[in-house]
């Protein structure tokens, strides 16, 4: 399919195409024009200034040509429409005068300028405009080439490629062939039939790109440990719990019961909002694992979270073995634990990253959860993970990334979401203070303080910096101490203090001895105080939306009225989306909207999401239905004769076994 053979197309040209990334046939095919001018007479009776006019005519007058230089001039002549007769000007086309003869009907693409009666041409055409609206490709070009030669060249190719879509597939949605679809991208005979292609094209690449991902997650599971777990007991322990479970805590637990007792390894990502539920479901998934016979694990990030999950799963589950291992366990007791574990006298282990120390030995495990996964490193969590022969694997987010995203990031995982909140639970009310504002703000903070609540503030730096201006913890301690201090017991904490000297300061803020707490971010994930209602946000212009979105989660963690003041004269059109959601999940779209996948993510993950036309943000619903059948498909029809040419499209990018 090289390029030489294609009917009129020479060396040069061939050299230019490669300049855009064409090699042969195919890549000229699929170099889809990214947009469309619709070419549509315009009623020229309600022109507004700078309209874009698409009009014909007939030429009234011989044309007036100024010279400014060799090589730049002005063309001016009088075109009768029928109903009107308007100045046309265009500039650097002197070259055209010998064409622009009176009687001549020409069409002109330009802008309306009311004041003069003109219309600032940018092309014209020697003919007439058709009744019916017709559609025209726009290309990206370079030096040396133009848009119309590339839809020539495209035109006198006599090739068909492959349609990477099974035959079932176009019926069910009705869509085009792929050599209809080629034919209409390039050369559109109607508005409509170019929507039916691009639809076509977009649906191809993203079940190209589903059916990748889909078979790496496939490939990926490895056979695990088949569970055999009584869910009569699951029940009962979920009708004793002191509350009541939302459904998307219930469906989370169904989703990972069926996955712990199939023959394939769980690997499931359970995401959801701050305070949404997702610790119980990791407590009911580890009794399920539990009655299954196995040992489990739960991995927290900092001790003080391990701590709490570790007083409360005692609370939840009294009669089980359940042990604590952090970096602050004393060695004697370190080592009972450990011949504890190995011994199949511990059923459950809660801890820090001390859970994948070279002596930490399983009898047993079976089940491996990481609580704010995103906060441990993929060589941390592969280490727990192979603790134990292919244990089940739960990971817990509580920063939501786009559904249409974790399709993507988390494409070797299963998924479950948790949206709807436990019963009790007020909104965080959300206020977007400017500067000058903070008045009402320590006014807000001081009427909380008299209730005995608790406040948070926030700052985005730990010292100051000479080329900024924003505030930072220590000059927030000492305005907080100016402003509170007789009354109040103010505390500070941050990343450069001692794991130690962190962890005095959050117990005390625990145990209401501070009651005004000044930090950075590294309070973020961590400690669940219920009592504190107010967290103030300096400087909040910094942050990304899902990074305020997790700090607000510590407040309103209890049935007390709370509240989230976002400090900021900047940026406050897009800070006001925090003022008008808490949803989590619609935040993180709107994050990715406003800052890209780039900045939410930091680096490209998994897949190649270089896509000439879809679109994951805008054509997520497609996604979905790509995913479904590519996961159909893969168990059907992967290995059919009629479809080796999907394979061979698929062994391209992927090792098949």
């Amino acid at each position: 399919m090289e390029l030489e053979k294609i009917k009129g197309i020479g060396q040069a040209k061939i050299k230019i195409l490669n300049r855009l990334n064409i090699f042969n046939q195919e890549d000229l095919l699929t170099y889809y024009p990214f947009r469309y001018d619709v070419i549509k007479k315009t009623d020229i009776r309600n022109l507004l200034d700078e309209d874009k006019v698409i009009i014909d005519g007939v030429i009234e007058t011989n044309p007036n040509i100024f010279y400014f230089s060799r090589k730049k001039d002005k063309t001016s002549f009088k075109l009768n429409t029928g109903d009107k007769l308007l100045n046309i000007v265009i500039f650097n086309r002197g070259f055209l005068k010998s064409k622009l003869l009176i009687g001549t009907t020409i069409t002109v693409i330009g802008k309306y300028d009311k004041k003069n009666n003109n219309v600032v041409a940018s092309e014209i055409r020697f003919e007439s405009l058709n009744d019916t609206p017709s559609v025209e490709p726009v290309y990206h070009i370079t030096n040396g080439i133009t848009g119309k030669q590339i839809n020539s060249i495209i035109k006198n190719i006599n090739i068909d490629i492959p349609d990477y879509v099974p035959e079932y597939v176009n019926d069910k949605y009705k869509l085009l062939s792929k050599k209809e679809a080629i034919k209409e991208i390039h050369f559109p005979t109607t508005i409509e039939k170019l929507k039916q292609a691009r639809t076509k094209l977009k649906y191809e690449e993203l079940f190209m790109f589903m059916l990748k991902i889909n078979y790496l997650k496939n490939k990926n599971h490895k056979e695990g440990l088949k569970k055999i777990i009584d869910y009569n007991k699951v029940q009962e322990l979920i009708n004793n719990l002191p509350f009541e479970l939302t459904k998307d805590q219930l469906k989370s637990v169904e989703e990972i019961y069926n996955d712990m007792i199939d023959i394939k390894q769980m690997n499931r990502l359970l995401q959801g909002d701050v305070g949404s539920g997702k610790t119980i479901v990791s407590f009911i998934s580890l009794y399920m694992n539990y009655l299954a016979g196995y040992q489990g694990s739960l991995m927290a990030p900092t001790e003080i979270l391990s701590i709490q999950h570790y007083n409360n799963i005692k609370k939840i589950l009294p009669d089980l073995k359940i042990e604590l291992l952090t970096g602050k366990t004393k060695t004697k007791e370190k080592n009972e634990i450990l011949k504890k574990l190995k011994n199949n006298e511990i059923d459950i282990l809660i801890g820090t990253h001390s859970l994948i120390s070279e002596n930490v030995i399983y009898n047993n495990l079976g089940l491996v959860i990481t609580d704010e996964q995103h906060r441990f490193g993929v060589n941390q969590r592969a280490n727990l993970k192979n603790k134990g022969t292919n244990p089940d694997i739960l990971y817990m987010s509580a920063t939501p990334i786009p559904r249409t995203y974790a399709l993507t990031i988390y494409g070797d995982m299963e998924v479950s979401n948790i949206k709807t909140m436990p019963n009790g639970r007020k909104e965080v009310k959300t206020l977007l203070k400017k500067d000058s504002e903070i008045k009402s703000v320590l006014e807000l903070m001081y009427k909380e303080l008299k209730n005995n609540h608790q406040v948070y503030v926030i700052a985005p730096l730990i010292e100051s910096n000479e080329e900024s201006e924003m505030e930072n913890v220590y000059e927030l301690e000492e305005k907080m101490n100016k402003a509170f201090g007789k009354l109040y017991k103010v505390g500070i904490l941050h990343g450069k203090m001692s794991n130690k000297e962190k962890d005095e300061v959050m117990n005390d803020f625990k145990d209401n001895k501070i009651q005004i707490l000044v930090s950075t971010t590294v309070i973020e994930v961590g400690i669940d105080v219920k009592n504190a209602t107010v967290i103030t946000i300096f400087d909040s212009y910094r942050f990304g939306l899902s990074a305020l979105h997790q700090l607000r989660g510590r407040v309103g963690r209890s049935s007390l009225e709370s509240y989230c003041i976002l400090i900021s004269s900047k940026e406050t059109e897009r800070l006001n989306v925090l003022t008008k959601t808490t949803d989590g999940f619609k935040i993180s779209e709107e994050d990715f909207k406003l800052r890209g996948s780039g900045d939410l993510f930091g680096i490209r993950q998994s897949g190649d999401m270089n896509f000439k036309l879809a679109d994951l943000k805008n054509d997520y619903n497609m996604l979905l239905k790509a995913k479904e059948d590519s996961d159909y498909f893969i168990k059907n029809d992967l290995n059919k004769i009629e479809y080796k040419h999907i394979k061979n499209e698929l062994a391209k990018s992927i090792n098949l076994d």
